[in-house]
């Protein structure tokens, strides 16, 4: 399968710089995923389209301001460094710019309150960076950070809450689960109040899922590792959903991926924790997901091919389409898409 069948074109100006003041006001297309029916609406009206034997499933991640400006303690140059997972303690593999700047042995100063040196280079061109500091790492990422914004957003944000869901828990992630930005906790608690299975699992989103496709064939693509948990409360939740008449819903393909990745192939999710590099694309056969809302994706990317293997290809196109054609906002802080 090529790379290029999952390509669109989309004008510069349909891609969102700016999150919208209220979160559940962005627009919806609804995709039926068996015809391709199409249809429009605002993103809080999600709560009608969802009945009480549904299950919602939302990753609790919390985007870290994972991106830091340092001076390299030799030539007092800049060097910009991106948080990616963390291996142990207070090491981290990273992601560096300019990298030919970084050696291992190179010492990096972060505003003369904590220190980096660079111990080895990845397979991937990244670095693996030890961490010197006195204090909670927390408080000086939150002093010293910056939001690692997706490059297509030119825009610097004026309130690092915005790239966080209203529910985000957990410590860890790179970028945000962006489809479930649109929600306000009011609106939660509609969808609560109406009876839907709201159930939290986690996967800390690395860039992998965001790096180009740089081979011609889908299949010669591989998928970098995150790190994803599910508890049991949660597992049982799920697995009661799908063994009645519900639909399990999965907010965002972070969601979707965590749940086919702990689902075995007799079709019951497990609770545990590990790192996935489960990638989705026509041809998969979906164990646990039934439904998924999620936002408006680069062309040629694996969530592309992700919410294609769901609705297919051709109905995923059409509605891309569509999608331009009535202006939609595109890409992380864009509007959504209900697919169902």
């Amino acid at each position: 399968m090529d790379v290029s069948e999952f390509d669109y074109d989309l004008p510069k100006e349909l891609i969102a710089q700016d999150p919208l003041e209220d979160r559940a006001s962005s627009r919806l297309l609804m995709l039926d995923k068996e015809t391709g029916d199409i249809r429009h609406a605002v993103f809080r009206d999600i709560v009608n389209e969802l009945t009480p034997d549904d299950c919602l499933v939302l990753n609790n991640t919390r985007v870290i301001p994972a991106r830091l400006y340092g001076i390299k303690e030799e030539t007092g140059a800049m060097i910009e460094v991106l948080l990616l997972n963390r291996k142990d303690g207070d090491t981290w593999e990273t992601l560096v710019r300019p990298g030919r700047k970084a050696k291992p042995g190179t010492v990096l100063d972060f505003g003369g309150i904590m220190k980096g040196t660079v111990q080895e280079v990845t397979e991937d061109g990244g670095r693996i960076i030890h961490f010197d500091y006195d204090g909670i790492f927390e408080e000086i990422l939150d002093q010293l950070g910056e939001m690692p914004l997706p490059p297509y957003i030119k825009h610097k944000l004026k309130d690092k809450k915005r790239y966080n869901t209203v529910y985000a828990k957990f410590d860890g992630s790179a970028a945000a689960p962006t489809a479930g930005l649109h929600f306000t906790r009011e609106l939660l608690q509609e969808i609560r109040d109406k009876g839907v299975t709201i159930a939290e699992v986690t996967l800390h989103v690395g860039l992998g899922t965001f790096r180009p496709v740089k081979v011609d064939k889908v299949e010669d693509h591989h998928m970098h590792s995150e790190y994803y948990r599910v508890d049991e409360k949660t597992a049982e939740q799920i697995n009661r959903v799908k063994a009645g008449p519900g639909r399990v819903i999965a907010v965002g393909t972070t969601s979707c991926r965590t749940l086919e990745s702990a689902t075995g192939e007799d079709g019951i999710l497990r609770a545990g924790s590990g790192w996935t590099d489960i990638f989705i694309y026509p041809g998969y056969t979906f164990r646990m997901v039934d439904a998924l809302i999620t936002n408006f994706h680069l062309p040629k990317s694996t969530l592309m091919m992700l919410v294609s293997a769901l609705a297919g290809r051709d109905h995923i196109m059409a509605a891309y389409q569509e999608a331009v054609k009535e202006k939609y906002r595109f890409y992380s802080f864009g509007d959504a898409m209900f697919i169902r």
